[in-house]
């Protein structure tokens, strides 16, 4: 049993369309890997920019900050009803509402079931890592729009490194003093690697942009960052 996380903004291009091509080849991959592999796969979609907009606009009239989780939740579900219609019959028709529906899915369905997000407070990540835990899953494949975890900021610091493998503790001591909000949840936030390291789940950073990258890591080809108790 693996479990997938999808950033939201991999699903759209530079200029904010959907990237249908792309996620055609994600679709690809994930029916090739799952299906010849006969393993299990369950897999959760963020609302990336899309919904950082919606966020900022609810935010502006004035919305709290659950509200403004909500909208981030709807989004990602509709991000996540994206590559459910690109799977096709292989996945569940609809998005699970929270844990206790997806678990009553995960026991009654064979096919691939796609998340958006759960509850308010809640990031993505952390809904993958609660279906990780909840599955005893084999290991977290979070694909991002960056190559990996690195030693510091590369936007900031151009020296910064892209670590092969890292401790979980290590991740949660450098993610503890970040701030986060509804749609801002910067790499990883602390509650999902906090149940990361409660379940001692494997958890893999890899570039989402290029879908080969996953099945490399699926094939344990060395690629990304390894976060391991």
């Amino acid at each position: 049993m693996f479990v997938v996380k999808i950033g939201g903004s991999i699903l759209f291009d530079e200029e904010d369309q959907i990237n249908e091509k792309l996620i055609t080849k994600y679709a690809k991959t994930i029916r090739n890997m799952f299906t010849e592999s006969k393993k299990r796969c369950a897999i959760v979609v963020g609302g990336g920019k899309i919904a950082r907009k919606y966020i900022a606009s609810t935010r502006r009239f004035g919305a709290d900050e659950s509200y403004n989780d909500i909208m981030g939740i709807e989004v990602a579900k509709l991000n996540a009803r994206l590559l459910i219609s690109a799977l096709g019959e292989l996945a569940y028709s609809d998005p699970p509402n929270n844990i206790s529906e997806f678990t009553t899915l995960f026991k009654e369905t064979d096919k691939i079931i796609v998340c958006g997000g759960f509850r308010p407070g809640q990031s993505t990540n952390a809904v993958a890592a609660e279906i990780a835990e909840a599955t005893n899953a084999e290991k977290l494949f979070n694909l991002t729009d960056v190559a990996g975890v690195y030693s510091d900021d590369p936007n900031k610091n151009p020296e910064a490194i892209l670590l092969d493998k890292m401790k979980i503790d290590d991740l949660i001591k450098m993610i503890s003093n970040v701030r986060t909000k509804a749609g801002y949840y910067p790499l990883f936030d602390l509650k999902a690697a906090q149940t990361i390291k409660r379940s001692k789940v494997v958890l893999q950073f890899i570039n989402g942009r290029n879908p080969e990258n996953l099945e490399k890591a699926f094939n344990e080809e060395k690629i990304g960052t390894i976060i391991a108790c």
